[in-house]
């Protein structure tokens, strides 16, 4: 599937949703906007295979947490007016809320972590959380029950309903709402540990799967999608063959580092030959992963808010915005 062309604006007629921008015009939108993290701080954020450079910060980073700065800041301000016009000056405030959405090994935790780290410096967003929906995944035992451990990662593998209930709460303003844990190592989400979410002023929610809407009930009723509580998003794109490189190097780097420890999931992998985890990983990719990634992945991509598209080396070559 040829995925070059996602993230052009110029479609002849005039009509797409998106202004597009090439790297050097989006660097450009930083303005005077200062860099508040050092080159120690970007290595720490960066994932595993998801290499990332202050410069890569400073060119397309800086400037969209300068622009989510500025909506959140609006966004603020029509929530006071809105207080005063329904008469409920106490009303708790709402946080804003992001999404992150992309395919598997496109670099979507490093994204959301240089957002997280970079818009807690700004002085109206001093509080910034982050979830991933992977603690929303159902429980191993109950996808073993259920037949669909091979579609680990697919809409049908989800708690949504525990999900949309989680992000309801969220915008309503209550306090310490929690969100299920859920641990790479074991490969399942742990029972009884939670993170404690209380009252961000903006809320990170990082997934594969997040823009997906529900199927549309015939009769009008109304059905929540994930996306319906996000005041943005952001989908990270690439080409599918970029994607399937990344993703059989992080396995092959895996195998000499997390895949080794007793407790992994995966510690089977660690100790097979090169050739042999070679053919898991592509295995893994086709049957499981590419499939996502066609059938509900990047169908959700024209429904982000930004899209960014990184290039063979993981920099990001254009910025599409959606038009206000």
């Amino acid at each position: 599937m040829d995925q070059r062309n996602v993230v052009s604006a110029e479609n002849g007629d005039g009509l797409s949703p998106y202004r597009r921008f090439s790297r050097d015009e989006w660097a450009k939108l930083r303005a005077d906007t200062p860099m508040t993290l050092t080159a120690e701080e970007v290595l720490q954020l960066q994932s595993l295979n998801d290499p990332i450079s202050l410069d890569e910060v400073a060119a397309i980073y800086l400037p969209l947490s300068r622009l989510l700065s500025l909506y959140v800041a609006a966004t603020q301000g029509l929530f006071r007016a809105t207080q005063r016009f329904l008469l409920a000056e106490n009303d708790a405030k709402v946080p804003y809320i992001i999404g992150v959405a992309g395919s598997v090994a496109v670099g979507k935790s490093t994204t959301a972590r240089v957002l997280k780290a970079l818009l807690a410096r700004w002085p109206n967003t001093p509080k910034v959380d982050l979830v991933t929906t992977d603690g929303f995944l159902l429980p191993n035992a109950e996808l073993d029950r259920l037949g669909l451990m091979e579609r680990k990662g697919f809409p049908e593998s989800y708690d949504t309903g525990a999900l949309l209930r989680f992000l309801a709460d969220i915008k309503a303003g209550r306090r310490n709402v929690r969100a299920p844990l859920y641990s790479h190592l074991v490969y399942d989400v742990v029972p009884g540990e939670e993170k404690i979410v209380d009252l961000p002023d903006i809320l990170i929610v990082e997934g594969l799967n997040v823009l997906q809407p529900a199927r549309m009930p015939k009769d009008g009723m109304a059905i929540p999608f994930v996306s319906d509580f996000f005041d943005f998003s952001v989908y990270i794109d690439a080409d599918e063959a970029d994607l399937h490189r990344w993703y059989v190097n992080r396995f092959l780097r895996l195998r000499h580092t997390a895949f080794r420890d007793p407790l992994s999931y995966f510690r089977r992998y660690a100790e097979i030959p090169e050739e042999e985890a070679i053919a898991t990983a592509e295995g893994l990719w086709n049957r499981i992963n590419l499939t996502n990634l066609r059938e509900n992945i990047v169908p959700t991509r024209q429904r982000a808010s930004l899209i960014l598209k990184k290039g063979a080396s993981h920099r990001i070559e254009a910025v599409a915005l959606r038009r206000l």
